[in-house]
């Protein structure tokens, strides 16, 4: 997709891309020599020669240099629509903005004058000179015009030149590819004085609006159009390469452009323009190629999502991102070529659907810090996972597991006795949420039992003193006159950390102590003491 209208006057030849025109500078007698290169431009509805003339000049030129230029006796007799000419030179130049839309795997972006590298990602600005450098990876970038280019693995891409003339809508856009393959979709270039041009060590591809891919490897260059005219091979030896075929320049072919005819597009199904549902099947009519490719782009970005071959039909559509995508298909040669791809447009809408909750039931009290949960699916093509929370608004998670096809699981992390809600969320088509209606599970826990610290003899009365149960609200104890606790005397519940008990001499009792509390947690007695008076 890389085109390129030449700047460069040629005189006598019939390459030169620019309209020309001879100007009064160049004087009545002037050659085809003496011809600059100029663009024509029509006066919009309202505007004045003074008005153009501060959108579109440089500074140091001005309207009054336009006159003598075009020979004006009067410039205010221009009206709507009205042409003139503007020398090249004469336009603003500005920087256009090149911008990395995707990136994946393996790449880095090597800076102009400093050389610093630094990842290739999304949104990262590319300067004049900067490098473009992917080893697994891939990279799109997309130009200020619109124009977008997918730098392939293994691929060098510099830009030598990112220019637009300030308001004209004209481009000049100057690439070399050092290895690897690049594929452009070109926007279509303003006029006369756009130039989009891809050099390689071997050729120079050229275009003003197509789409087409050049490879370069060693000291070959290979091209293919899929769509447009492009100009190619040796700068004094170019031709025009029309859509459906491929050309190969280098020290295989001797110097000399070889041309082919690419295999024609694959009769293919055609999809459904909305998909709700996958998989999908992809069918084409074989034409005996020995393998078919695969390429699904996103049709905002021009990332390449999905790139595989496919031995024969179908092609089974695995599960996409809701979006919108380019689905295209093309038949491979035996030297692994692609041909002329077929190609439709199609629009992902996957809703999520809330699943069925199966276990365990609402304000279920089980004994594990780790219960499982299960539930089953009611959509198609859905991932999901567990939360909990304290709270049924779920204001903060308290766990949760990472999204993946199971209708079963785990908290991630074991949970304190207590009251919990857990509910299952689905996901489909990437942004497409739903969820469950909380359910509480209470977990059961056991409190530390209640020690007795400390007994006191006064008289016929004992004071007991035991440690606190920080989780406790009231505690529980029994006295008895056997160790196993068979035969209770006494049962009493207590607030405090101390209890005083009234015995008769000469006999053997033990005690014991339990803390209590109103939540779900278990209590167990302590270790009993034995209690006696003389």
């Amino acid at each position: 997709m890389l085109v390129a209208v030449f700047l460069t006057v040629m005189a006598a030849t019939a390459q030169a891309q620019l309209s020309v025109a001879t100007g009064s500078g160049a004087g009545k007698g002037a050659t085809a020599t003496d011809r600059i290169p100029e663009w024509r431009y029509r006066l919009k509805p309202g505007e004045t020669l003074e008005a153009a003339a501060a959108d579109l000049l440089a500074s140091g030129y001005d309207s009054q240099q336009l006159v003598q230029y075009n020979r004006l006796d009067d410039p205010d007799l221009l009206t709507d629509g009205d042409a003139i000419a503007i020398p090249m030179k004469w336009l603003k130049r500005q920087p256009e903005p090149a911008v990395i839309t995707a990136a994946s795997g393996q790449g880095h972006v090597r800076r102009n004058g400093t050389g610093r590298t630094e990842p290739a990602r999304k949104d990262l600005r590319l300067r004049v000179g900067d490098q473009i450098v992917t080893q697994a990876g891939e990279a799109t970038v997309t130009l200020g015009n619109g124009s977008v280019i997918r730098v392939h693995p293994n691929s060098k891409l510099i830009f030598d030149r990112l220019t637009q003339y300030g308001k004209t809508g004209m481009v000049d856009t100057r690439l070399r590819l050092e290895r690897g393959k690049a594929s452009n979709a070109v926007a279509p270039l303003v006029e006369d004085g756009s130039r989009y041009e891809i050099e390689t060590p071997s050729a120079v591809a050229a275009v003003r609006g197509t789409r087409f891919s050049l490879e370069s490897e060693r000291d070959l260059t290979r091209l293919r159009v899929t769509e447009g005219n492009v100009a190619f091979g040796q700068r004094d030896s170019m031709r025009q390469i029309r859509e459906g075929y491929s050309a190969e320049i280098g020290s295989r072919s001797r110097g000399e452009l070889q041309l082919r005819r690419l295999p024609a597009a694959p009769d293919t199904s055609e999809l459904p323009a909305r998909l709700t549902l996958f998989p999908v099947e992809l069918n084409w009519d074989d034409s005996g190629a020995p393998e078919h490719q695969l390429n699904i782009f996103d049709a905002d970005t021009g990332e390449n999502v999905i790139s595989r071959k496919i031995d024969k039909p179908p092609a089974a559509l695995e599960q996409l991102d809701n979006g919108r995508y380019r689905i295209q298909l093309a038949a491979l040669t035996s030297n692994g070529l692609e041909g002329m791809p077929s190609s439709q447009t199609v629009d992902v809408d996957l809703q999520a659907r809330a699943a069925e909750l199966i276990a365990p039931d609402s304000d279920v009290r089980v004994d594990t810090d780790r219960p499982e949960f299960q539930w089953q699916y009611r959509g198609e093509n859905e991932v999901s996972r567990l939360e909990m929370a304290e709270t049924k608004q779920f204001e903060a998670l308290l766990a949760n597991t990472d999204w993946n096809a199971k209708t079963s699981a785990l908290p991630s992390q074991a949970l304190a006795p207590g009251q919990y809600y857990w509910r299952v969320v689905t996901k489909t088509g990437g942004d497409s949420i739903a969820r469950t209606e909380p359910r509480k599970i209470i977990i059961n826990g056991t409190l530390p039992p209640a020690r007795i610290i400390n007994v006191n003899y006064v008289d016929k009365q004992v004071r007991i003193v035991w440690e606190k149960v920080d989780t406790a609200g009231d505690y529980q104890l029994q006295l008895a006159e056997d160790p196993a606790f068979d035969n209770i005397i006494k049962e009493a519940s207590v607030a405090d950390t101390t209890a005083a008990l009234r015995l008769i001499p000469g006999r053997r009792y033990f005690v014991r102590i339990k803390a209590l509390s109103e939540g779900p947690l278990a209590s167990r007695w302590g270790p009993a003491r034995e209690l006696f008076i003389e």
